[in-house]
């Protein structure tokens, strides 16, 4: 479950002793989870329609690249396929033994997070292949008809994009706050700008490698409350929907601020003007606008509420004091958002069978979305009382 959502907890205490061949697997089922089991099945197997497209939002997406969903998803293979190459390359020539640069070549772009040494990305304690990782993750958190049109060069799709300038400024914006969070567990700036820049990039894109591991001063463990809450929120939201990223997604953060934004205006307008909301190239009136933006913020809304049970179920589960209450959201928000980074509480000893299970929970409606996953519990129980 963890590799096929794309996510990165694992249960192994030693990843490198782990033979190749389960090595591999981990790594592939996150680089399929990574752009989407859904997405592969619907571009091999289903025709041209709308089932087809039903299929292709279930997985937060809505942009097309071309006008057939087949089309679509196919060259979404090719573009995934092609940065896959790449990453694996860049990582061999910063210094990556091959097999450990194709694993995490694949686990990078997925925005998986699974490593083939214990350690993760820290355990190489190498400034170079971090820096490279960094472009890699990025390149994951965004949409992928962003990357088909500055492929086709051009490159205004960059800025035109609505999720990829709000990604760019979190980006920006979170790293900074993060550094001056975690600044009183590093030895000067220079040093907690490489561990919390990494770790923040590792958490907007949900790939989960980590650099501040163990031993301390690098362990999150050392990291102040607010750096870990910082953390939190970003895990929380994501990246841009139709990426390979997990969370609620930039999309429906950024609609419900926009419509917020378009009431309160409306205010200043007589009742006769005409008035649009556009996201992108699509312009909503004043009927759509308000449903779209409903849309956005009940997702949301499910989604922090399955969070909060899960940390509830977390808390009452796990022996009292084992773990202060903002790790034990970390980790939470870690799992339902596909991210991966653990403060430790995942592990085959420390957590218990009911909390794996919520855990898989998390996962699955993290990666499959909320409505969806409530839509199949409600279907199970409909097929149920119809046989009864």
């Amino acid at each position: 479950m963890s590799g096929f959502t794309g996510t990165g907890l694992t249960m192994v205490p030693d990843e490198g002793t782990l033979p190749h061949t389960v090595q591999w697997w981990r790594s592939l089922t996150e680089w399929i989870g990574g752009v989407g089991v859904i997405v592969l099945t619907t571009a091999a197997l289903v025709r041209p329609g709308a089932e087809s497209f039903t299929l292709y939002k279930s997985e937060a997406r809505s942009q097309k690249i071309h006008p057939s969903i087949v089309s679509t998803v196919r060259t979404v293979w090719w573009i995934y396929v092609f940065f896959t190459s790449l990453s694996i390359l860049v990582l061999w020539l910063a210094g990556l033994p091959l097999w450990h640069a194709i694993n995490h070549g694949m686990t990078a772009i997925s925005t998986g997070g699974f490593a083939v040494i214990d350690g993760s990305i820290g355990a190489y304690n190498n400034p170079l292949i971090e820096l490279v990782l960094l472009p890699i993750m990025i390149a994951g958190g965004i949409a992928f008809p962003v990357h088909y049109l500055v492929l086709q060069d051009d490159f205004h799709g960059l800025y035109d994009d609505l999720q990829t300038r709000w990604f760019a400024a979190v980006l920006f914006i979170g790293t900074i706050f993060l550094c001056l969070g975690v600044l009183p567990a590093y030895d000067g700036a220079a040093e907690a700008l490489q561990y919390s820049g990494f770790q923040f990039v590792s958490a907007v894109t949900a790939t989960g490698f980590q650099t501040a591991t163990d031993p301390a001063p690098r362990s999150l463990f050392t990291w102040p409350t607010v750096a870990l809450l910082i953390m939190v929120f970003r895990m929380v939201i994501g990246a841009a929907a139709g990426s390979t990223a997990g969370g609620i997604k930039i999309i429906r953060l950024a609609m419900p601020v926009k419509g917020i934004r378009f009431q309160i205006l409306s205010v200043f307008y007589p009742g006769s003007a005409v008035r649009r909301l556009q996201f992108d190239d699509r312009i909503l009136d004043k009927k759509e606008a308000p449903r779209e933006v409903g849309k956005a913020v009940i997702i949301s809304l499910l989604w922090l509420v399955f969070l909060t049970m899960s940390v509830f179920i977390l808390i009452l589960v796990l022996p009292d004091d084992a773990y202060p209450l903002e790790m034990i959201l970390f980790e939470v928000a870690s799992a339902q958002g596909n991210v991966g980074i653990s403060t430790g509480i995942t592990g085959p000893e420390s957590l218990p069978a009911i909390r794996k299970v919520t855990f898989m929970m998390n996962l699955w409606i993290g990666r499959f979305e909320i409505i969806p996953a409530l839509l199949t519990v409600r279907k199970l129980f409909l097929w149920r009382d119809i046989y009864e």
